[in-house]
């Protein structure tokens, strides 16, 4: 239902509901963006020249990598006290299904997920670790969007009250003011990234240089991030009374690694297109060349 000035927000987390057995949109989303992600890695491969063979230890890592992290990150940075303040709270550390997922900790944890993956195939197939990252930061704008859709249809980490037409009600937490749809916000930025990222990977890639995709891509997500961040409600209780949030705090560190990996690829970083010495090694096509 819309009103004159706001959009009345009641969508039904849940698909259906069996039992104790819930699949909620949040879900199907999730695993969107990873199915996603590995045909765009499929293709990545494919124009490199990287076999095919290491597409399902990639996704397995990076799903381990992405729960594991996101889960710890908003047990650490958010919500310690309760986590780590009784064994109750301990245990549903390992309870994600309830609630309470950090893209922060997501990233911190990929990046090491991604330094594994690097250090053991990368020797053999000719690739490291920040040509895995500049692939793996593509796919990650898109895994972003959906999620932050996930987060919309479960009406969770919206923003501030808004007189602009496009605001949202969401009727289920209790809402009567129209908020900001942050989560519209940043799943919109990302997907702007991800295709800027996506063209300048199909038409640049020959004049890039090796970490110019990561290092774009920490600056402009997490600095929409930081910016997105000012008209959100605080999560938490205790970010009531702080200049900048958890989530500005966590993202500055991101944004200054980005500069940084930006500022060595352009002075030292290696060419950006996969590099196979060998001879005998199998070559992508003059069509995949050519995508």
């Amino acid at each position: 239902m819309v009103d004159l000035l706001a959009v009345h927000w009641h969508m039904n987390p849940e698909i259906f509901h069996i039992g104790g057995f819930s699949l909620r949109w949040y879900s199907i989303l999730f695993v969107l963006g990873f199915v996603l992600g590995w045909y765009i890695f499929k293709w990545f491969f494919k124009r490199e020249g990287v076999p095919y063979s290491l597409l399902d230890p990639l996704l397995y890592t990076l799903l381990i990598g992405t729960i594991v992290g996101a889960r710890l990150g908003h047990c650490i940075f958010y919500q310690p006290d309760y986590y780590f303040g009784s064994w109750q709270g301990f245990l549903e550390v390992f309870m994600p299904w309830k609630g309470g997922l950090a893209s922060h900790g997501g990233t911190i944890a990929l990046f090491i997920a991604m330094w594994w993956f690097a250090r053991h195939y990368g020797k053999k197939y000719d690739f490291d670790f920040l040509w895995i990252l500049d692939r793996l930061c593509i796919t990650v704008c898109f895994a972003g969007a959906f999620i932050r859709l996930g987060n919309l249809c479960n009406s969770e980490i919206y923003g501030d009250v808004t007189s602009l037409p496009w605001g949202f009600i969401f009727d289920l937490r209790g809402e009567t003011m129209p908020k900001h749809p942050t989560q519209l916000y940043e799943a919109l930025s990302y997907t702007i990234l991800g295709f800027v990222l996506l063209w300048m990977y199909r038409y640049k890639l020959d004049k890039l240089k090796r970490g110019t995709f990561i290092g774009i891509f920490f600056i402009v997500l997490f600095g929409m991030r930081f910016l997105i961040e000012f008209i959100k409600e605080p999560q938490v209780g205790f970010e009531e009374n702080m200049v900048l949030n958890m989530g500005q705090l966590l993202s500055i560190p991101f944004i200054l690694l980005g500069i940084g990996i930006l500022a060595y690829s352009i002075i030292k970083g290696k060419p950006a297109l996969i590099v196979h010495p060998e001879k005998n090694r199998q070559q992508p096509t003059h069509f995949a060349r050519s995508l």
